[in-house]
């Protein structure tokens, strides 16, 4: 009986902890996922001349990359360069 009451008073602590861990995690996910490697960026500037905006086609070509992060990495690294050369 000790033990089922030392349990339940230790699991809301660690709960919080834990959310807390899970959340600055999901965080620091989201903004390392922003970040584009070398590599990464040459595919994507290679795939946009031969696709266009096709970002579906792109991200299917990048592993753990969605559309909107190729979308958004794009519009917010090259859509000013894109548009001035028209």
């Amino acid at each position: 009986m000790a033990n089922m009451e030392q349990t339940s008073k230790e699991v809301p602590a660690d709960s919080s902890i834990d959310q807390s861990n899970s959340n600055s995690s999901s965080i620091t996910q989201v903004n390392s996922m922003t970040e584009f490697s070398q590599d990464e960026e040459a595919l994507i500037i290679r795939m946009y001349k031969l696709l266009g905006d096709r970002w579906p086609l792109i991200a299917g070509r990048i592993p753990g990359r969605t559309a909107e992060d190729i979308k958004n990495y794009w519009t917010s690294r090259y859509a000013f360069t894109s548009q001035s050369s028209e």
